[in-house]
């Protein structure tokens, strides 16, 4: 059986759907466009949530993870991106690397590379260089066995007795929350392991569909459970299709749980339409109420990028954010620049339904 955490509210996740900026791309004159995006919500700064509690050390921002108390770099180092390098020593020297330019918060998953992007963040994180950050990684198990199996080789790998957020990774399928929840599910590995130390917080991730993301949290409320983080798609394309900012992000917000962007260039998709810089993506992310943005950091040339964009960031008025997404809008209108959404191209449980049991 799945044990209530001490927040037992249950909150309503129903929410209407925000108006659709789609038919900017139609017709509508520029000031009508700012307009629907200002009545929508989309792109607003992130304000109250995120500006207010967010501090500056260095050139890096650092903002809130939801109600954890958790202080977390606003850029995130990607994990799959970080074994893409064919030289391992690459790979550690640019976490190093990132960590010493004030980026704190690290993201992985168990899958990445079969382990290899695991095996080289651990590698990394040796020489004191653990305690500077705030470890994430992500198993794919859905029942009880398999995620208590991934927990330990994760741990493992990334040589550490803790993990710091814990996430149920690729939460694709309607069905998923289900069989998390059910017993003798994965949530209760999770849980168990969080009872003897090795977890301290519990998220999910996910990049098909934002209601695949609501009904979890509503499967979550429905056992007394609230998530402490959750993860999903926010860039410039998501704003017009399927959008996790519109749908998810203000649900996320009311109940203080930590906002994790993803994708926010799409894995560089977004950047052959020409419609916008990688720095402008990086803003337009930033500029949500997002606690981090997880950003591919392959290169010593990605990290300065990444870099360079927390550096220059600040809070964009919704005309600014309203001008980007007018320049997004008619290639975004049918999501072929977010492939993660329409094709199983990047769901990895789908072609291995063993990890999933």
């Amino acid at each position: 059986m799945i044990d209530p955490l001490a927040n037992n509210d249950k909150p309503d996740f129903k929410r209407d759907r925000a108006t659709s900026t789609t038919d900017a791309a139609d017709g509508l004159t520029r000031r009508e466009f700012v307009q629907a995006v200002a009545a929508s919500g989309i792109g607003v700064s992130a304000g109250a949530h995120a500006l207010a509690a967010e501090r500056k050390a260095g050139e890096m921002i650092y903002r809130a993870l939801g109600r954890t108390g958790e202080k977390v770099s606003a850029i995130g180092l990607g994990g799959f991106h970080i074994g893409v390098p064919g030289n391992e020593d690459e790979g550690v020297r640019i976490i190093r690397s990132a960590i010493d330019g004030g980026i704190n918060f690290m993201d992985n998953c168990w899958d990445y590379h079969d382990g290899g992007s695991e095996v080289r963040m651990g590698k990394a994180l040796r020489d004191g260089y653990r305690d500077k950050v705030f470890l994430m990684t992500k198993i794919d198990g859905r029942t009880k066995e398999l995620a208590a199996k991934q927990i330990d080789e994760s741990l493992h790998r990334l040589q550490t007795d803790r993990i710091d957020l814990m996430q149920h990774h690729e939460v694709i399928r309607m069905e998923d929350p289900d069989r998390i929840f059910a017993e003798g599910g994965a949530m209760e590995a999770v849980l168990e392991a969080k009872n003897a130390g090795k977890i301290r917080y519990i998220g999910f991730t996910g990049h098909k569909d934002p209601l695949v993301h609501l009904r979890t949290l509503e499967i979550a409320a429905r056992h007394t459970f609230r998530f402490d983080a959750v993860q999903m798609p926010l860039n410039v394309m998501d704003a017009h299709f399927r959008s996790f900012a519109q749908q998810v992000v203000p649900v996320l917000v009311r109940e203080g749980i930590g906002v994790l962007g993803m994708k926010p260039l799409a894995s560089g998709a977004i950047l052959q339409t020409k419609a916008v810089t990688a720095v402008e993506c990086l803003h337009y992310a930033l500029n949500l109420p997002t606690s981090v943005v997880i950003t591919g950091m392959d290169s010593m040339e990605r990290l300065a990028q990444a870099l360079e964009a927390a550096r220059t960031f600040k809070p964009m008025s919704q005309e600014q954010v309203a001008t980007l997404l007018s320049r997004t809008a008619r290639a975004a209108a049918t999501g072929n620049y977010e492939r993660f959404k329409t094709s199983t191209a990047f769901d990895a449980t789908a072609r291995h339904p063993e990890w999933i049991g």
